[in-house]
């Protein structure tokens, strides 16, 4: 398993984690499997979306603030209740395949860690499983 570091400066942003992603996978050596990502933590999450136009993750982040909204009644003490509720909605893993000792994605698609409770240092496993 491979650990991922990342070290996040706003409240809520996209972390393109695709190279590390890939990099984790070949020095795996696994040649045809899958790839877990996971993050243990409660106010964030791992998505694949399109890596083409920054536009796309600045309105996925317009959305979550929309929908999920950082509003003072609600009752956890910790005041990330919104964060809490992005991560549910986006989840904390993701399953790739792994095809040719590499990871496969559309051509538009890259692997981002979403932060809803920032600025944090996080984590980020990559487990591969499969024949090598």
């Amino acid at each position: 398993m491979k650990t991922i570091t990342i070290r996040t400066d706003k409240r809520q942003q996209f972390v393109d984690i695709t190279r590390e992603v890939r990099q984790a996978v070949a020095e795996s050596g696994v040649k045809e499997g899958v790839a877990v990502v996971f993050t243990p933590h409660t106010t964030a999450g791992v998505t694949i979306n399109e890596n083409a136009d920054p536009d796309v993750l600045r309105d996925l982040a317009l959305t979550y603030s929309s929908v999920f909204p950082d509003r003072a009644d609600y009752l956890h003490c910790e005041g990330n209740s919104d964060a809490h509720m992005k991560s549910s909605v986006t989840g904390c893993q993701t399953t790739l395949i792994i095809s040719g000792g590499s990871v496969v994605l559309g051509v538009w698609q890259n692997v981002y860690f979403c932060e809803f409770d920032g600025p944090r240092t996080r984590k980020v496993y990559v487990q591969t499983a499969g024949d090598k």
